[in-house]
């Protein structure tokens, strides 16, 4: 009931913001009518696979959920700067109450931005089916670890470290290292084995095998995904659980 009560809270504190909550439903829509485009200008006969729907919507929707490390980080970071979080550190609630608080209504936003995605890709032309769904459900790891990773950033930096960290920066990497723009098998070499070892391109190429049908191939991918996401939180918990200690001191 705690942890339900803060995520309202929360939930209410997003949806005062929104631009920003716009921009990231809206984002992945753009990028993906801008790749359709590219798609339709291709000339017939011509490689357009790297550009079919079918490899580009799953990639897109798990890019999008980058953004919400970034929501994580800054809400997260704007309530240390308050006395908000100070005098609620005075109330029954534990380090895991409060991330897990934080974490229930951006998981929401997740699951919505990414309904939005693929149900757009259907209209471009992305058959929808079981796949589509399993697709779907198989991107919420990612999710996952992008908050945990802002809540991580949120606990320790400041709302300004946070846009910087969370926004530019852990955005391209997200986009470079999955995968999404190039094909990692174009480019090789230390590039694409430092991208093998990020959680990036694990979550697309499981989102990809489930699309496509291929489920033999999306737990050997989704089990990195979940590793990288149980180590975020654990860190999330351990650097917020510290703050707490060190405000109440």
């Amino acid at each position: 009931m705690k942890t339900m009560l803060f995520a309202g809270r929360n939930t209410k504190e997003i949806l005062r913001d929104p631009i920003n909550l716009l921009f990231g439903l809206g984002f992945p829509l753009i990028l993906l009518l801008l790749l359709d485009v590219i798609s339709g200008a291709i000339p017939e006969g011509a490689n357009n696979t790297m550009f079919n729907i079918e490899n580009t919507a799953p990639g897109i929707a798990t890019f999008g959920t980058a953004f919400f490390a970034l929501f994580a980080g800054m809400l997260l970071a704007k309530d240390r700067t308050t006395s908000f979080l100070m005098r609620l550190f005075a109330s029954p609630m534990t380090a895991i109450d409060f991330i897990m608080g934080y974490t229930l209504p951006l998981l929401v936003m997740a699951v919505v931005q990414i309904i939005i995605t693929f149900a757009v890709a259907g209209l471009l032309g992305l058959p929808l089916s079981f796949d589509t769904l399993l697709a779907a459900v198989v991107i919420l790891p990612i999710a996952i670890l992008f908050v945990g990773v802002g809540l991580l950033c949120g606990s320790l930096l400041s709302d300004k470290a946070v846009g910087g960290i969370c926004g530019a920066l852990l955005t391209n990497i997200a986009g470079w290292f999955s995968g999404v723009w190039i094909p990692l098998d174009l480019i090789g070499g230390v590039f694409k084995k430092t991208a093998e070892a990020l959680p990036f391109y694990h979550s697309v190429e499981a989102a990809k095998a489930a699309g496509s049908g291929n489920y033999g191939l999306i737990m050997p991918h989704l089990t990195v995904v979940l590793a990288y996401a149980v180590v975020f939180y654990v860190l999330a918990v351990l650097a917020f659980r510290h703050k707490m200690r060190g405000d109440k001191a």
